[in-house]
């Protein structure tokens, strides 16, 4: 097989279809099923439950979005605007920082008129920042919800909880583990009364999801860097559904990560916590999960490899053609697909 490039995961993807608000309820998007046999089926996303079967586990990311974006200025008067990627002590994050000219180590920033904070360094892309006080409350009380760039709209109270699944417990994501956005209590009960288990693991998504892969070949491309956290509770749950004769099935490309993360760090799985810069690219050989709940992705992204690899390169191609022609509502505010291998 020759070498991946990039070009094999890019598709024509119509700017109408990139969804700019949620749906409007949480379950009224659509469902795109992709069967076992890599027969299409549309479906709404409140049909879940009759996919599913008793023992089936569910395998959730509790990460709680953060108002990581904040806007301010230098002592020059210049303005610059700060993305908050990883807090790495109650009082210091790495950052993106967006500014016309980048600050040097020791440059005092004042952020939403309110407080001001220190550059200490560079870590990569990364700035090192020291701020005032917990940077979580900080956030808390100036920050604002980080929407996607391809999102156009500057966020609102709405956004504020529709940007945020209904199970959000950590905090530390600067994006949404979008595949949950689309589950409500009624649904997690509906499911519960079904027979099916659920379990968590956190990922604190990264802004480097956006990031283009900036190479051709998938080969020389670096993945960013996220911290995750599985369980035992969550490892126990796998091993139990496993011996019921129940799928894993992992809500979001996020709760993939975390799962085949830590299947690679210990097998039989057991509590694992830590940093993954796993990059699953057609061939990856997976170890966990059988069954994948997830939106639609960007062209030439990570998660299009991701969800190629899991499914195959010919079946994800048809289907995410047959959901341009459909109209399906495309990333974090769009539709959702079910794949099963």
């Amino acid at each position: 097989m020759s070498e991946l490039t990039l070009d094999d995961f890019d598709y024509h993807l119509p700017p109408e279809l990139i969804a700019q608000t949620p749906a409007a309820h949480r379950t009224a998007s659509r469902l795109l099923h992709l069967d076992a046999q890599g027969g299409l089926h549309d479906r709404g996303f409140a049909d879940l439950p009759t996919l599913l079967r008793p023992n089936d586990l569910l395998v959730f990311n509790d990460t709680r979005v953060i108002k990581a974006r904040l806007f301010g200025e230098k002592r020059s008067g210049g303005k610059v605007e700060v993305l908050v990627e990883r807090i790495v002590e109650p009082d210091r994050a790495l950052v993106h920082l967006r500014a016309s000219k980048s600050p040097k180590p020791g440059a005092v920033m004042r952020l939403a008129g309110a407080f001001d904070v220190t550059m200490l360094g560079r870590e990569d892309d990364l700035f090192d920042l020291r701020f005032p006080a917990p940077v979580l409350e900080l956030l808390a009380q100036y920050g604002q919800t980080p929407l996607p760039p391809y999102i156009t709209h500057t966020p609102d109270a709405g956004d504020d909880t529709r940007y945020q699944t209904v199970y959000a417990r950590e905090p530390g994501a600067v994006a949404a583990p979008t595949a949950g956005l689309h589950f409500d209590e009624a649904m997690l009960e509906t499911l519960k009364a079904q027979g099916i288990r659920t379990a968590f693991v956190t990922l604190h998504v990264g802004a480097g999801t956006f990031l283009p892969v900036r190479v051709d070949k998938l080969s020389e491309h670096v993945m960013h860097s996220e911290l995750y956290t599985l369980p035992q509770a969550t490892a126990d749950a796998i091993a139990q559904a496993r011996a019921a004769g129940g799928r894993v099935i992992a809500v979001g490309t996020t709760s993939v990560r975390a799962l085949e993360s830590a299947a690679a760090a210990h097998l039989p799985l057991r509590e694992t916590r830590g940093d993954t810069r796993l990059f699953i690219t057609p061939g990856f050989a997976f170890q966990v999960v059988d069954a994948l709940i997830t939106n639609f992705h960007l062209p030439k992204s990570t998660l299009m490899m991701l969800i190629s690899a899991f499914a195959g390169m010919e079946p994800i191609r048809r289907a995410y053609a047959h959901a341009v022609a459909e109209r399906y509502r495309f990333f974090s505010y769009g539709d959702a697909m079910f794949i099963e291998r």
